[in-house]
């Protein structure tokens, strides 16, 4: 961005336009309403000179809340025209381009420099108000609070989020990674040149994370080599490569066990009991016994008879809850007081 820059002022809150990216659940904003009263505003929300939303959507749902009529905000130029447009987009908006991944990376790199830029306002306005009015620093500041260690993470998912619909910013930070070294005049030229060639093939569609593990495959082959093996590099990029996707098929491996581990030991809901079971229903009638008892292998039956055997068990072990709930529930209320007429 260029010609970056801002002026505070006071803006009508109904003249701020909050785009379909912003749209979402603000969730509880007690604590921050709680603030504003206190001590009023300490960080004033980010606009566009077209008064499209930047950041500050909390800031701005709780203001609305409190029905405030004006609030205070930076209004931020140096702001790219697609870049505003994003931030204006609106459902019927639907002719509209769909960003190609260079594009979204270059607006999610954007976008993600003013959310740090809040951020750190944040942090220092948290800071200040914290000296000036010690009793409002107990209770914190909600959205104006200190962004806190896992600020770097959230910044990101809400700049994905604001260009691309999902939380996910891997792509797009291997993206501007590509570009960083395509552009770097202190990588060698041929690192360079497989960035910019894989970059050309993200352009025309191709995925993102073949083509990122091929340059990084290749700066780690530079790395080890010396000038007399220039010739090498395509094979010596080629095995790297090789040797990265078998690291990242053992880690795919591993991340499948730990899930399938997790899911055999995972509860499922009630709900899923009850249409499990629904499920069941009859079952017995849509078989033949006999046909059964001359076809089922032995393993089998013996799997059957562990089923039956644990829905047994399962069946006792939650009568004996029900019944003790029940006692429970019973004793509890023979217990509760009536009130009189005074109490109430």
């Amino acid at each position: 961005m260029s010609d970056k820059g801002f002026v505070e002022l006071e803006r009508q809150i109904d003249s701020i336009v909050v785009g379909e990216r912003h749209r979402r659940n603000p969730g509880d904003l007690t604590k921050l309403t709680e603030s504003l009263t206190r001590v009023g505003l300490l960080q004033p929300v980010t606009i566009t000179p077209d008064g499209y939303l930047i950041c500050g959507y909390r800031r701005l749902a709780a203001a609305k809340e409190l029905g405030w009529q004006t609030l205070r905000v930076w209004v931020r130029s140096g702001i790219s025209d697609e870049l505003t447009r994003l931030l204006a987009e609106r459902d019927e908006n639907i002719t509209h381009q769909p960003l190609t991944p260079d594009e979204a990376a270059k607006l999610y790199h954007e976008l993600l420099d003013l959310v740090r830029e809040d951020a750190r306002r944040r942090q220092a306005a948290t800071q200040y108000g914290a000296k000036s009015d010690q009793s409002a620093g107990q209770h914190g500041h909600a959205e104006s609070a200190s962004p806190g260690p896992g600020s770097l993470g959230s910044a990101r998912r809400r700049a994905a989020e604001m260009v691309t619909g999902k939380a996910s910013y891997a792509r797009l930070e291997q993206i501007l990674e590509m570009e960083r070294i395509a552009a770097d005049r202190s990588q060698p030229e041929t690192i360079r040149q497989v960035a910019t060639d894989e970059l050309g093939v993200i352009r025309n569609g191709g995925p993102v994370d073949p083509g990122y593990q091929r340059v990084k495959a290749a700066q780690r082959v530079a790395a080890r080599m010396t000038s007399t093996q220039d010739s090498d590099v395509d094979a010596l990029t080629d095995e790297a490569l090789a040797e990265a996707k078998a690291d990242h098929r053992r880690r795919v491996r591993e991340n499948r066990t730990k899930r399938a581990s997790a899911a055999a030991t995972a509860k499922r809901s009630t709900r899923a009991f009850v249409l499990t079971w629904a499920e069941l229903d009859g079952w017995s009638k849509r078989y033949d016994v006999d046909q059964v008892a001359r076809e089922v292998k032995p393993d089998d039956w013996t799997l059957f008879l562990r089923v039956v055997d644990e829905t047994i068990a399962f069946v006792e072990a939650v009568t004996r809850a029900r019944e003790h709930a029940a006692t429970s529930h019973t004793c509890a209320t023979r217990h509760v007081p009536k009130l009189s007429a005074d109490d109430t």
